[in-house]
């Protein structure tokens, strides 16, 4: 397939700069996996689409400071962000720019008082730079990012955020990613309470967001994007908690692209998840047999990226377009802070409706087939830069 059949006009003012005051106020776009219809929500009312027993699954990463401005020695102003350490923490893969300035050698310092000295030893073949970052005396290498690291927003987003703690989930846990799992932002604690106290299960997973979510696709053809990968956790409990909802018909619903790149890796062709940890490059796209979720919560993602095409996977690619098409003629929010969207088969059974406020099916392609078991999921994410 072409990247450009994934295309789509977005105005620009509907790229979402800033959360709204509360985070459950966001909207909720409802859309049937089967027929692709849709109903429009409020994500506050999202316990409304579920039902007692099913189980969704959330990504536990937290933002780490990862950006970093400083100055070369000449005095030119230099930026870099950190996407993982290759090391026990003073070694770095990172992005940096200008990229002509910052050659095997080059040296920098981040912070006016108490700088950290950043010294580029190589460029790798895809153009990223392995730092060495030395701290000022007494203190450590994770005190100083801490100290001088900024949370990294996407380049769209033009304001630095009064709360940085918004560009982090409510349930974040473990510090290691670049860009938030977007898909979170939308949840309070007293909705997580409502959707336990109704009976659904919730259970985290861990996946540090890194280029493999965020860089674009710069091939014609979908087929020959390689994407970078992505270290991640599926905990033992995480494992059972979701075998066991399979195993009493519940369905498994992902918080996330992360999280459904993380469950369909650790997934056999049972759809049984297994605990494990690792390295993730899958690259799911239309064609692609789900084994592990049953239904997605996911943001409105940017035209051509894989985010987009793991969607068009679940809901099929028409039927995805026609779905942002409608999220653009009713002014939703895109992007990192915008609005949301969940994908499930039969989302309106409670309320015995069939999504009044969609069309019907396009009948034009149908969504992949799901398994027998199944019924079918900061920059967001833009990158090639810091």
């Amino acid at each position: 397939m072409r990247v450009d059949e994934f295309d789509y006009d977005l105005p620009p003012e509907l790229i979402a700069q800033r959360p709204l005051p509360e985070r459950d106020a966001s909207r909720l776009m409802v859309v049937d996996r089967g027929t692709g219809r849709w109903q429009h929500a409020r994500f506050r009312d999202l316990p409304r689409f579920l039902r007692p027993g099913d189980c969704l699954v959330l990504n536990d990463t937290r933002v780490r400071p990862a950006r970093l401005y400083g100055r070369r020695p000449g005095g030119g102003r230099v930026e870099f962000l950190l996407l993982r350490p290759l090391d026990a923490g003073e070694r770095w893969l990172a992005l940096a720019r200008p990229g002509r300035r910052l050659r095997p050698g080059a040296i920098a310092l981040c912070g006016e008082e108490s700088p950290l000295r950043v010294e580029v030893e190589s460029v790798t073949e895809t153009g990223e730079r392995v730092l060495r970052l030395i701290p000022p005396a007494g203190e450590t290498v994770e005190e100083a990012l801490h100290r001088l690291g900024r949370v990294p927003l996407p380049p769209y987003i033009r304001e630095e955020l009064d709360d940085p703690e918004r560009y982090q989930t409510v349930y974040a846990r473990h510090e290691g990613s670049v860009a938030a799992p977007t898909a979170g932002l939308h949840f309070t604690p007293q909705l997580l309470a409502r959707l336990e106290e109704m009976g659904v299960a919730l259970t985290r997973i861990t996946l540090h967001v890194g280029l493999g979510t965020f860089r674009p696709v710069t091939t014609e053809r979908i087929e020959d994007h390689v994407m970078h990968a992505e270290y991640y956790e599926v905990p033992p409990e995480a494992a059972r908690v979701i075998n066991d909802t399979r195993a009493r018909g519940g369905r498994i619903i992902a918080v996330g692209t992360t999280v459904t790149r993380t469950l369909e890796t650790v997934a056999d062709d049972e759809g049984r998840v297994h605990a494990g940890r690792g390295w993730t490059d899958l690259f799911i796209r239309p064609g692609y047999r789900f084994r592990a979720i049953d239904g997605l919560i996911t943001n409105f993602h940017l035209p051509r990226s894989t985010l987009l095409m793991l969607v068009a996977a679940l809901l099929g690619r028409e039927r995805t377009l026609a779905a942002y098409r409608e999220a653009v003629a009713q002014r939703y929010r895109f992007f990192s802070f915008g609005d949301a969207m969940l994908i499930l088969d039969n989302p309106f059974a409670a309320e015995g409706g069939g999504g009044a406020a969609g069309p019907a099916s396009t009948g034009h392609e149908p969504a992949e087939p799901a398994p027998a078991g199944a019924d079918g999921a900061a920059p967001d994410r833009e990158a090639g830069r810091p």
